[in-house]
Order: C-alpha cells, then structure tokens, then sequence
C-alpha cells in the first residue's frame, strides 16, 4: 500500500523525538509512504521557501493570537519562558511519527529511501525554484575561531537548487544575523529559537557571493529515526543508538537505513532535509532545504535476526549500494549514560576520542558478526580498507563514521 503524508500543524512535530505523540500514520510492514519535510530554517528566507506554500504557511504561521505549532523542542509546555514553549532543547521539523503495525522493541525497522525530491517554492515571483538556507552558527565548530570582524557572528547563505541537470546549489546572497523579533515581543539576538520569521528590512544583504562556485547537490535527510524508550519527549539534536539527527549525507536517495526498535509502533520521524553538507557540518548546518522523501519501510522481527545482517543490531547501520557504514557518537547512547539532563549537558563533554572508539567497536562486532571474521582479521581489514569520517561536530553528542566497501569481500 502506498501513504502520502503531507506536512501540516496535526503531522509535524517540532524539536523532538515522542513515543507519547499520537501517530500521524500508521502502516504495515512493506508499505510505501510519500513524505513531505520541512526545514526548520525556512524562514530565513520567507518570500522564497514559505510564501504561497499552503502546507509550509501553515505550520509557520505565528501570530501574537495564534502560535500554529506551539511545542518547538523537548522541553517544558509551561512557563515562565524567555523564549517559547520547549526552548533549548531540540529545533528540527520532523514529520511523523509513522506507526508500523507489529514492531516490538528488539525488532529493526529497515528505511529504504527511493526517491527525494526538492520543494519547489509557491511563490510566485520565485515559482518552481527551490531554495535553502546555510547558518554559519553559534553552536558552529568556528564560532569561536574567527579571524574577521565582528567576532563572533552568525551568517546565513541562501542557496538556489539547480535541479536540470546533475543537481548543484550556487549562493544567492547572504546576511549576518541581526536581533529579530517574535510575534510574542521576544528579541532573538542570534539563532536561539526555531521558527523566527527574519524581517529583511533590519538585514544587510551582501549579493555576488562565492562567485563562480557550484556545490555539488547531495539531496538527504540529516535527522531521521525512531523514538527513543528513556523519555516521552526526546531532543532531536543529539543523534543516539533509534537514530536521530546523524547528518550523514549519505543518506539520500537509494540507501537502506536499519535502526533498532526501541518502543512498539517503531515511531518513525524524518526531517531536517538538506540539499547539500560536507562530512562534519563545521559551520553548524548544512543547505537546509524543504524536501519530499519517498519511503519504504521494512519490519524485521528478532526472531528472524540471528544468522543475517541484522544480528545483534543495536545502533544505526547505512547499507547503500558501495557500502555499509556504522556510527558512532561520544555517548552510544546519551541518555541512559547521563540520565535525563543529557539532553542539555551531552554538548558539554562532546568529544571525537570517544565516537572514534565508539565507531571502531561497532564496526568491528560488524565484520565480525556478520562477515564471521576473527578479531584479528577485522582489525586488519578495518586498518587497510574501512574508511573513518567525521559524520558532525554540532550535534552536542560528536560523530564519527566507519564505513566498509561491499567490493573487499568479492563477489556475494
């Protein structure tokens, strides 16, 4: 059977990851589903990515009357608050959760990505065009580190999708971010709050930008998964053992995502779509770009695990066509590590030493389990042919991956 989910106030929810949420659709296990996403930094840009967008209008409409998604992040729904309702923890747009009929914790939950598609923009002056949005951010590995003034600043780059031939993203023009002002009368003095519709009169446009460069399009979704067992409302910021805002640019059209089932229903959520990134997302994000993702998704019970891919999965695993790929983070699993406040202090002891350790162990249990190689042998392999990036370093838990080539093992 096949869904279509469009985004929407009643099937998106903003900042986290909830087993306590009410399913925006439920499915069986084969089922295809169309989804639509939406990124959370639209509003950088409104005239481009949400004017005339029913569906992106709908969900940013915030008014001194009407808050159209008042929840954005894990945080408290009750005041006092400087910012709104679950400040501080969590800012993506994901759509969801998906309900899969049977799922039981133990199981995995395959994600087969078959296509991704850009949003094109409903505005007229701008229409069919897609568009993103880069913020070089407080929470960037560089914030700290610049050379130029004024230090420190945030900036944001608008991209435009050139989608006819191989997809590539040129700049528009781009602006430092000055103090923005809600619909509730709250002064945002940098990126704090998702959602803050930036007014371009108070901005300073600088055009003729990163002239004569075309990035190259690598259309994925940074933050996908499923619900996390520790708490109700989990921060989509920090990616974790169901999965999460992992940033792997890899995870575009034709890869196979497994995540292991932590709850019944599975509780799937996709979103922070992205039109491009490079491995570490230094600047804090990637080309946050509106996208619709079709999916299928592929329920695989523990019992039938042993003796397959799947055997003893209890992380994130990226099968795509050339290779599979494990990831590791500073904390395996933040939450049952630091308890409930992990979701604000993980950032605080983010470290690479740990993710490297973190990836090397997973993919090691990997050839081991399912390649039966010894100790020894992986060890070897993993030092002359898997490859170890740095997936991001701005996610507040830091990761690496490690990744392994299907052609090493020869013919299947």
């Amino acid at each position: 059977m096949h869904h279509l989910l469009r985004v929407s106030p009643q099937t998106v929810h903003w900042g986290y990851f909830s087993k306590a949420v009410a399913p925006a659709l439920t499915v069986r296990s084969g089922d295809r589903v169309t989804i639509e996403t939406l990124t959370h930094h639209a509003n950088d840009d409104h005239e481009r990515m949400v004017a005339g967008d029913p569906g992106a209008e709908s969900v940013f409409a915030w008014t001194c009357e009407h808050k159209a998604v008042p929840r954005r992040g894990a945080g408290p729904t009750t005041g006092p608050f400087t910012y709104g309702e679950g400040e501080g923890v969590g800012v993506h747009l994901l759509t969801g959760p998906v309900v899969v009929e049977g799922a039981e914790p133990g199981d995995v939950l395959e994600v087969r990505i078959l296509d991704v598609m850009p949003r094109p923009s409903c505005n007229h002056a701008f229409l069919g065009r897609s568009f993103g949005s880069n913020a070089a951010a407080s929470w960037g590995f560089q914030y700290r580190d610049l050379i130029e003034e004024p230090k420190p600043r945030e900036v944001i780059t608008i991209f435009e999708l050139d989608t006819t031939a191989e997809p590539t993203a040129r700049a528009v023009y781009n602006y430092v971010w000055t103090p923005q002002t809600d619909p509730d009368g709250v002064v945002h003095p940098t990126i704090d709050y998702p959602g803050v519709k930036v007014d371009p009169a108070t901005v300073r446009r600088r055009e003729d930008i990163l002239r004569n460069v075309q990035v190259p399009a690598r259309l994925h979704f940074g933050t996908m998964g499923l619900a996390p067992a520790e708490a109700d409302f989990v921060s989509s910021i920090p990616p974790s053992y169901s999965g999460g805002n992992i940033d792997d640019w890899r995870v575009g059209k034709g890869a196979r995502m497994y995540y292991p089932v932590a709850v019944a229903g599975a509780y799937f959520s996709v979103g922070d779509p992205h039109a491009a990134q490079g491995d570490s997302e230094l600047g804090g994000t990637a080309i946050e770009c509106s996208l619709t993702g079709e999916f299928e998704l592929v329920l695989h019970k523990k019992a039938d695990l042993p003796g397959t891919l799947l055997e003893g999965l209890d992380h994130p695993l990226l099968e795509t066509e050339e290779l599979w790929s494990v990831y590791g983070f500073t904390y395996a699993n933040y939450l049952a590590t630091l308890g409930p406040e992990g979701q604000t202090t993980v950032a605080e002891t983010a470290s690479l030493d740990p993710a490297m350790r973190d990836a090397f162990r997973k993919l090691r249990r990997f050839l081991m389990t399912v390649h039966k190689l010894s100790e020894d042998e992986a060890i070897a392999l993993m030092s002359v042919a898997a490859d170890f990036g740095v997936t991001q370093v701005v996610d507040g838990n830091w990761g690496v991956h490690g990744s392994i080539r299907k052609c090493v093992f020869g013919p299947r």
